[in-house]
């Protein structure tokens, strides 16, 4: 099974590079953040025609989360929002069970400015996840929490560490948030595989960082114990972000044995 995580930067505006990319590369599930379309907006005919069902979860104009699973799959939706904060209305976060893995979608808060509340929001946000992930164990089930996470994890994981050094991406409180998640078991597949860094999911459409691969790391899958055994590759698209209209970030993606 390969699965996939997507940050499309507004699905309608990316949509034939997204289409292009489904055909060309064709994973199992694909998780998409950042779709910014409301629920009635979301292009779901357009993935059906070439062989994808689709849960989604959206809001107007920034956030949302979608989940696309090939025809044939078994999908159910298990969760929708991130619980643990009734007042929260942000479209962040979307689960469901696909052929008995269970695949947990996010696009976690960046936090900029910090500090201030946005950052507060952030870490508050990151502790809910962190419930979340201890109920999934819990099940004992193979699972995978993936999406745009919003943490730089280590200095190996980004271009510069003094051009970030401010960005709430990078701040102590930001790793410290998410190395707690490892330690509670999970396995960050890219990193595994990629122990020496310099792999980036990322790049800004200013100041030519695309052109200068001057990226950095903030996408990432993350395996329970019971999907990690089967771990065998994982990797990012890159030439996706060069294309015409591409979204800022690249696809990445795991391959696990069935």
């Amino acid at each position: 099974m390969r699965i996939a995580t997507f940050n499309i930067n507004g699905i309608k505006a990316r949509l034939p590079r997204l289409i292009e990319w489904l055909e060309e590369t064709r994973p199992d599930v694909a998780c998409l953040q950042e779709i910014k379309s409301q629920d009635d907006g979301f292009p779901a005919s357009e993935f059906e025609k070439i062989g994808y069902q689709a849960i989604w979860h959206g809001q107007k104009s920034f956030n949302g989360v979608a989940i696309l699973a090939k025809d044939g799959l078994t999908m159910t939706e298990r969760q929708r929002g991130l619980p643990g904060d009734d007042s929260d209305d942000h479209a962040r976060y979307l689960e469901a069970e696909v052929d008995g893995v269970v695949i947990a979608n996010l696009y976690l808060p960046n936090g900029n400015p910090q500090p201030g509340p946005k950052f507060d929001y952030k870490l508050a946000w990151m502790e809910r996840l962190r419930t979340r992930m201890a109920a999934i164990w819990a099940e004992e089930k193979p699972a995978v929490v993936l999406g745009d996470f919003n943490v730089i994890p280590e200095d190996k994981d980004v271009w510069s560490p003094p051009a970030m050094a401010d960005d709430a991406l990078m701040q102590p409180a930001s790793r410290d948030a998410y190395r707690r998640l490892l330690a509670d078991g999970w396995t960050d597949a890219l990193d595994t595989l990629n122990p020496r860094g310099g792999v980036w999911t990322f790049w800004d459409y200013q100041r030519g960082a695309w052109q200068r691969d001057h990226g950095f790391r903030i996408d990432h899958c993350l395996l329970s114990p019971e999907l990690a055994d089967r771990l065998q590759a994982a990797g990012v698209d890159k030439d996706a972000r060069g294309r015409e209209k591409a979204s800022d970030h690249a696809p990445v993606w795991v391959k696990v044995a069935a």
